[in-house]
């Protein structure tokens, strides 16, 4: 035990000191409630399926916050009041398209985007999910970002607190999320990490369009990270950010978390079991031996080691806390929040292996086949 011990220190160690400090929060951008009215030189573009609960008051903020920007809501075949809600939200220069059934080898949201970026004709394109609010001076902030050459600007928007699953998990997920991708490498020009998180993302159409379009990666699971990457290849800058200016509206409970991690995991993994395998031990070691080396070690060595790699493991998470503004005790279940995502891991490939890749929004998508 005292070896694996040393092992987890030393990968805890390797974290707080990589000089990229992906357990940092020292990449955010935050609305400027002082700003003008953004430019009009963007369109938003809102893929909707089933989304009634939440795209009123997505479209309610932006009639606040772009007041005179083009905003484009696809229908992706909801089956709820959706198309409703958007036609009775009062925007000024909004269009509503009733999206058709994805072509074969196409994902759901990719499709619909496609289908909006059709009808754009504006420099730049705001993705925005239909659950992002946007807090007013946020796409001021944005376009400046923008501005200093980033022909992507992507911001991690803050979880919905409500209810105990998301208090628990959703710092964490964002702190996984910044750890398998830090901010600092995929902001970098030149290097290979490419990161963005879907629900806000303003890019350049150009540039979009010489990525190939959504029609490049029209089967893509993990379509933001795959944007960024097809953006990035082409030389382009891309820029990923913490806030507290984009806020979700979807309320989570333990399934829709679960549910959320199964969709990418094993895709993220390569679809590879030995990848899997791999990735489980390594959480474990990282995670589990520090507290039962501390707990139940056979020697006062073995318990100091533990000590050190627990506390070093709490400080690394510590940041993402404090930035959400979360309590700081909740570090200590960080180990316990570690299994829950392995064990939805599991099941993405469990699931992967049945003959499913992904389930996402009352579609599936079958391993061979989009």
């Amino acid at each position: 035990m005292l070896i694996l011990a040393v092992i987890a220190l030393a990968c805890w160690i390797g974290v707080l000191l990589a000089p990229w400090g992906a357990w940092l929060c020292r990449e955010y951008l935050e609305a400027d409630p002082g700003a003008s009215v953004p430019r009009n030189d963007f369109t938003v573009l809102i893929p909707a399926r089933n989304e009634a609960q939440v795209v009123g008051e997505t479209l309610r903020a932006l009639a606040i916050a772009a007041p005179g920007a083009g905003v484009i809501v696809i229908d992706d075949q909801s089956s709820d009041e959706t198309s409703a809600v958007v036609r009775t939200s009062g925007l000024p220069h909004l269009t509503l398209i009733a999206g058709t059934t994805p072509p074969a080898g196409w994902t759901g949201k990719l499709w619909a985007l496609q289908q909006g970026l059709e009808r754009v004709s504006t420099p730049r394109v705001l993705l925005l999910d239909a659950d992002i609010r946007l807090a007013p001076g946020m796409l001021a902030s944005l376009q400046h970002k923008a501005d200093e050459g980033c022909a992507l600007v992507s911001l991690c928007a803050e979880p919905c607190w409500n209810g105990i699953a998301a208090r628990w998990l959703l710092p964490a997920f964002v702190y996984f999320f910044k750890l398998l991708y830090p901010f600092a490498l995929a902001n970098r020009q030149g290097s290979r990490v490419a990161a963005a998180a879907g629900g806000a993302i303003l890019v350049d159409r150009v540039a979009l369009l010489d990525a190939g379009g959504f029609g490049a990666w029209r089967d893509a699971i993990i379509d933001d990270c795959t944007l960024a990457a097809r953006v990035k290849r082409q030389g382009h800058r891309c820029w990923i950010g913490l806030t507290h200016g984009a806020a979700s509206l979807r309320r989570t409970n333990f399934g829709d978390i679960a549910q959320m991690v199964a969709r990418t995991a094993f895709v993220q993994l390569r679809e590879s079991l030995m990848l899997t395998m791999a990735v489980s031990a390594l959480l474990i070691v990282a995670f589990w031996i520090p507290v039962f080396a501390l707990a139940f070690g056979p020697s006062r060595a073995a318990h100091v080691v533990g000590l050190l790699a627990t506390l070093a493991a709490l400080a690394c998470y510590l940041p993402t806390l404090m930035y959400y503004r979360r309590n700081p005790l909740a570090a200590l279940l960080l180990p316990l929040a570690a299994s829950f995502f392995l064990a939805a891991t599991w099941y993405s490939a469990w699931r992967a292996l049945a003959g499913t890749r992904s389930v996402w929004k009352g579609r599936r998508y079958q391993r061979g086949t989009t």
